[in-house]
């Protein structure tokens, strides 16, 4: 929780404190889906990467809340801080690349910056990221760099491109990102992929249900098999 930045509302966000607890899904957002899968489940907890509650409430009428109430299952998120750290979601995101960490992409410590173990040209490194993804699709700006030194962003990271370009990367992994970001990285020469918000970060859900079941033995991890990524490509 110290970790997460001042915007954020990760932590025990649903539920009661001193219910027990046997079984537990993972998620990366706790949609409605998620909720009915965690209820024909039988969990008693959701663990989820993106908060269920983001913005002060005012009312309590959401159908999916009033599920989760009704059948008493709980909601933790790790969001920023399970970003930023050690281990975490852009951690998980760099091995995955096949890629060696060498420091933190932003001064929050969120992003990564790392070295592949072998230079690659866009042409190979863009299927190979997709497949690494599970993606759908890639968009993508190819400044005809050789990808080498890379920085990555689970999640929004529009934003650092620029951060990432004065660090001397290649190439830039984020998601979400803009038309003008595109543009700027043509001015500034970089490589620079949207990989889709939920691949770029899904990948840490697997890692933590394995961390989780190797501290709790006693509690059964599942993952959810209805959450998948949104966007469609024709």
């Amino acid at each position: 929780m110290s970790l997460q930045l001042g915007f954020d509302n990760s932590g025990f966000l649903f539920g009661r404190k001193d219910a027990a607890v046997t079984k537990v899904l993972l998620a990366l957002d706790v949609t409605s889906a998620v909720v009915d899968e965690a209820i024909e489940q039988q969990a008693e907890l959701i663990i989820s990467h993106h908060p269920l509650i983001f913005h002060p409430l005012k009312s309590v009428t959401d159908e999916k809340l009033l599920k989760l109430a009704r059948h008493q299952i709980g909601v933790i998120s790790m969001h920023t801080n399970l970003d930023i750290a050690q281990g975490g979601v852009n951690d998980v995101l760099m091995a995955a690349l096949g890629a060696e960490v060498t420091g933190s992409l932003d001064e929050d410590g969120c992003g990564r910056v790392g070295i592949l173990t072998k230079a690659m040209p866009m042409e190979a490194f863009l299927p190979f990221c997709k497949s690494v993804l599970e993606t759908a699709g890639l968009r993508y700006y190819d400044s005809g760099r050789t990808v080498f030194k890379l920085a990555v962003m689970g999640g929004s990271g529009g934003d650092s491109l620029e951060t990432a370009h004065r660090l001397g990367c290649d190439t830039y992994l984020t998601a979400d990102l803009k038309y003008h970001q595109f543009l700027e990285a043509q001015e500034l020469g970089i490589n620079l992929i949207d990989g889709d918000h939920f691949c770029t970060e899904n990948l840490i859900i697997p890692v933590l249900a394995r961390r989780l079941r190797a501290a709790f033995p006693e509690m059964e991890f599942i993952l959810s098999q209805r959450h998948h990524q949104v966007v469609r490509f024709v």
